[in-house]
């Protein structure tokens, strides 16, 4: 299993727990997590993986609406007073990620955290052979040599995001449908009151800005817009804040909460893009490594989690000699892809105002392939 977040510790625990011998190994590095809400329909897929709410019981605030100046200037609120599931979560993702890992770690999945994939070869008789290199030891001042160690696995489980580290060095077929990319910006807590406990997205004439409060009142921002546009997405935090001023209801919110001293800006990808198909020879893709959606969905991690927990599932089902498993994995994705397109178009059909700007025009009507 390559990747510790939502998806590589969904499929883990899924595994672990129908008796198969798991090993994780998660580097912990990678871009900065964007979407820090989660949807309270996270809470039926948790308990189908067995973690119960554990994973959102401490350390997180409540979500009780979202937000929204999207095909005009007035703000709409939807609230989730009657969800079923109750209110959604503004999460500590280092957290959710952490107890997620523990959870897999009781259902009897071994751990390898601080841990990376060097290298990765296809034996002959089947199955592989997997270099793994620890984090350097430190003592006093003094790195250590990093540890190496070589195991065999019978299958590998590539959740490792938008990397693609297994997928994509067996030159699986890959396509990207545009060029989303987000530069955030962590404020401090608020001096007076934080605001209320929502998430909000707000059009731009050449993107669209997100905000959420985060555990411990610190306010998380971001900018999401076309990598190729002029003006660039802002890459440092006066050029930041300058934009982010220009907005009508993100600044508001923004303004309670202080510039923290030596404040960056934090650039990380947010394309939409899938495999071909999710299953290779030998190795199977979950979450984003399989299928990386664009945050204004707000499906990543659903959909990290319910592709983790479908994908260990259906390689379960093929090692105990279901020949159609994969097949239907394969089958699931691709239906989770269809919809999330007819999605993705509807949402941005919706905002109009600046349909002559580059940004909006790509998305009006179709998703183009640019690679």
């Amino acid at each position: 299993m390559v990747g510790g977040g939502p998806a590589g510790s969904a499929a883990a625990l899924t595994l672990a727990r129908a008796g198969r011998s798991v090993l994780l190994a998660d580097a912990g590095t990678g871009p900065p997590k964007i979407g820090e809400s989660l949807p309270s329909a996270a809470r039926v897929l948790l308990r189908d993986l067995g973690a119960g709410d554990r994973p959102v019981s401490d350390g997180h605030l409540p979500c009780y609406a979202n937000l929204s100046s999207w095909g005009s200037p007035a703000l709409d609120r939807l609230d989730f007073i009657r969800d079923p599931n109750g209110p959604g979560w503004h999460l500590d993702r280092r957290r959710f990620d952490r107890v997620l890992r523990e959870e897999a770690r009781a259902a009897g999945a071994e751990m390898a955290e601080r841990t990376s994939v060097r290298r990765v070869a296809r034996r002959p008789e089947g199955g592989w052979t997997v270099t793994l290199r620890g984090a350097p030891s430190v003592r006093g001042r003094v790195a250590g040599p990093a540890a190496e160690r070589v195991v065999r696995c019978a299958w590998l489980v590539d959740a490792s995001g938008r990397g693609r580290a297994i997928a994509a060095p067996r030159r699986a077929g890959h396509r990207r449908t545009d060029r989303l990319v987000a530069s955030c910006l962590e404020l401090a807590p608020a001096t007076g009151r934080p605001g209320e406990q929502s998430s909000l997205v707000e059009a731009t004439e050449d993107g669209w800005w997100y905000t959420t409060l985060l555990p411990e009142g610190r306010r998380l921002v971001a900018y999401f817009t076309d990598a190729d546009l002029a003006p660039p997405a802002p890459r440092d935090a006066a050029d930041f804040t300058r934009l982010l001023a220009r907005t009508s209801h993100i600044a508001p919110r923004a303004e309670a909460h202080p510039l923290p001293a030596q404040a960056r800006t934090r650039r990380a990808p947010a394309h939409s893009a899938h495999l071909d198909s999710p299953v290779g020879e030998g190795w199977i893709a979950v979450g984003d490594a399989a299928t990386a959606f664009d945050p204004i969905s707000s499906q990543g991690i659903l959909t990290a989690l319910y592709t983790g927990m479908a994908g260990a599932r259906a390689l379960n089902r093929h090692l105990a000699g279901d020949d159609g498993a994969l097949s239907s994995y394969r089958t699931d994705v691709a239906a989770l892809l269809a919809a999330y397109r007819r999605n993705h178009l509807a949402v941005y059909a919706l905002e109009q105002r600046w349909y002559d700007h580059p940004f909006w025009q790509r998305r009006h009507p179709t998703l183009t392939a640019t690679e």
